[in-house]
């Protein structure tokens, strides 16, 4: 029997299946015990030498964090929280078993582990763009091309190569992507408890239908509380497991901490016709749909709260990355030759403008955050990552062994090549803010078109300071059927008149956490992810256009 911080297991404790080989014999307990940093991470790396994993290698955030993240107190168990299911997932057999092909001279009949010399792929190219200006002359250069090939750690003294990426792995993901992470969140998060872990993950949504599954059942009658207007796929993702869903008020800064104080502190269980709230899901940071983002001292104010009623937080937190500096209708930065006044800012500038997040003050443990490449990298790759205390990312382990199984190797191996071998974490920081100027542009030309083109006596916006949603308010009390018609009535109308006229933008109804309660004002979500500017323009000039006929002015 071997005990994990999930509970005890059949079975035994895996042997180590990752090694360093470091010249002079050195790990990780040997290096100094200060904050990572940019610089830190070469050192250490160098210091512990070149890492070793094969097929379906072992691996834990533990392996790969600085000593200073263990000077911490340890997490709380959440024991309490976590459902059945959860509790009684055990550890897939089959990938335990794998962790004994690094055992010196053992000969395996045990694992159906497909040989790569059968694998049709030999190569995998990337032509990618480069620092500082990430344009298409900078991958073009000869010779700059990622490539990693199947028997490049056999072959050409690689870290990672096909034969690896593209077998079975381990539910964690691979060792060589599961450091990146690692040192990443280290690096900007900074969780300030001991005993934290990241793993792979498939993407948010994926992660969240996981995180749903450890903390929530429905024969328990739980319930789960998310802002009042909320992700639609989140609450899509909800509702079929049986999990009530109530929301909590919102304003420019998304969550109200004294709303979902007093719903809490108020819950009866017969009116509401669910148990108490354990769960908080929510997307601090541009936030799906309203585009709002919590200030530090809202997120501490909704973690306090939380901690006050030993409620869970799920933090997803897709557009972190797309902070924004505050819009300036005169200085916009949509006008031509406008320029960027962020172009020259160092990496660590970058990192102390972000706000800490809800991971950065979890003195509990009470945090899952889900990180995504999918808006500042490419939505294709279905990856990204989520970090918790050990007992959490451990039963989130067991869950996904037995499901998702992790990424696919195709994306751990081209994320691999362009992250940790092509940007490093310095060219991957210089990205984001490369992609945080283009949003910025972005943000400015369509809320430049909203001031040209939208009645401001009925229609209100608060320019958003991340992402890539702007949340249009349509003041329903002016409309001349005000009273004869729902609000739900009204939407429809412009919405119809707005596809009538050429323009797609999305009911606020749609995202409604509570569907049975009628909405007390009337929205419409518009994206300035992908359209161009002049079609910004034209979009804008419609919807508006459709709310001037719907108004009659």
């Amino acid at each position: 029997m071997a005990m994990t911080n999930g509970g005890t297991v059949d079975g035994v404790l895996p042997p180590p299946a990752i090694a360093h080989h470091a010249e002079d014999g050195a790990g990780a307990a040997d290096l100094a015990p200060e904050p990572l940093t940019l610089a830190g991470i070469a050192a250490r790396r160098a210091k512990a030498g070149k890492l070793v994993a094969g097929t379906a290698a072992y691996s834990d955030s533990d392996m790969f964090k600085s000593p200073q993240a263990h000077n911490q107190p340890k997490a709380r168990r959440w024991d309490h929280l976590l459902s059945p299911e959860a509790i009684a997932r055990k550890p897939c057999v089959l990938k335990l078993a794998a962790t004994y092909l690094k055992t010196p001279g053992i000969l395996s009949l045990g694992g159906g582990l497909p040989s790569a010399d059968n694998f049709p792929i030999e190569s995998l190219s990337l032509q990618v763009p480069h620092p500082p200006l990430f344009d298409k002359a900078s991958a073009e250069v000869p010779g700059s091309d990622a490539t990693i090939g199947k028997h490049d750690m056999r072959d050409k003294d690689g870290v990672y190569d096909l034969s690896v990426a593209l077998n079975y792995g381990q539910a964690v993901g691979s060792a060589q992507m599961l450091r990146w992470v690692t040192e990443h969140t280290e690096l900007v998060f900074r969780p300030p408890y001991a005993d934290w872990r990241c793993a792979l993950s498939i993407g948010s949504t994926g992660a969240l239908e996981s995180a749903l599954r450890l903390f929530c059942d429905r024969s328990r009658r739980d319930s789960i509380l998310t802002e009042v207007y909320s992700f639609s796929t989140a609450l899509e993702t909800i509702a079929p497991m049986g999990i009530k869903c109530f929301g909590v008020g919102i304003d420019e800064q998304g969550l109200l901490p004294g709303d979902l104080d007093e719903i809490l502190s108020n819950w009866d269980e017969d009116v509401r016709g669910a148990r108490k709230p354990t769960v908080l899901y929510t997307v601090p940071s541009g936030q799906n749909p309203t585009g709002a983002t919590m200030r530090a001292q809202r997120r501490k104010d909704v973690y306090d709260v939380c901690s006050k009623h030993d409620v869970y937080i799920f933090e997803d937190e897709p557009y972190y990355y797309l902070q924004m500096p505050p819009y300036d209708k005169a200085n916009s930065a949509a006008k031509p030759g406008a320029v960027d006044i962020t172009s020259t800012q160092s990496t660590e500038s970058f990192l102390q403008s972000l706000i800490p997040t809800m991971l950065s003050i979890d003195v509990d443990g009470r945090v899952l955050r889900m990180d995504s490449f999918s808006k500042v990298v490419v939505p294709g790759s279905r990856m990204g990552w989520v970090t918790g205390s050990e007992q959490v990312i451990e039963r989130y382990i067991r869950h996904n062994e037995c499901s998702s199984q992790g990424p696919a190797g195709f994306s751990q191996a081209l994320m691999y090549k362009l992250l940790d071998e092509t940007w490093g974490h310095e060219g991957y920081f210089r990205w984001l803010m490369h992609i945080r100027s283009e949003y910025t542009r972005r943000r400015d030309a369509i809320l430049d078109a909203c001031e040209a083109h939208l009645p401001k006596d009925v229609v209100s916006w608060t320019p958003p300071a991340a992402g890539m949603f702007l949340w249009l308010c349509v003041d329903h009390t002016r409309h001349p059927h005000a009273g004869q018609k729902t609000i739900l009535e009204l939407e429809e109308e412009i919405f119809e008149s707005c596809l009538e006229g050429g323009v797609l933008a999305c009911r606020g109804s749609w995202f409604r956490a509570e569907r049975d309660v009628e909405p007390t004002g009337l929205f419409f979500r518009t994206t300035f992810a992908a359209s161009s500017q002049a079609d910004m323009d034209v979009a804008i000039q419609r919807f508006g256009k459709a709310i001037r006929a719907s108004f009659g002015i």
